[in-house]
């Protein structure tokens, strides 16, 4: 019987290094493994921005878009 493993639909990602050091090649990934996102700038910024419009309650918890004049809802 062949290896079920072939039949898979998905590969494991290219990596070097070991232990810590282990990570994922960049020079191998690409479009065709799945990991081009376009679109990963433009998220990391909405993310930046939906941060920095966020203020910590007093029991430390982000609450994201709340306005910053000081009042607490409550």
């Amino acid at each position: 019987m062949s290896d079920p493993l072939d039949k898979a639909g998905a590969k494991a990602l290219p990596i070097i290094g070991s232990g810590c050091t282990q990570r994922y090649d960049p020079d191998r990934l690409g479009p065709d493994l799945g990991t081009d996102f376009p679109g990963a700038e433009a998220l990391w910024e909405r993310h930046v921005e939906a941060l920095d419009a966020s203020v910590v309650d007093g029991d430390c918890n982000v609450v994201v878009g709340a306005e910053t004049s000081g009042s607490k809802a409550g």
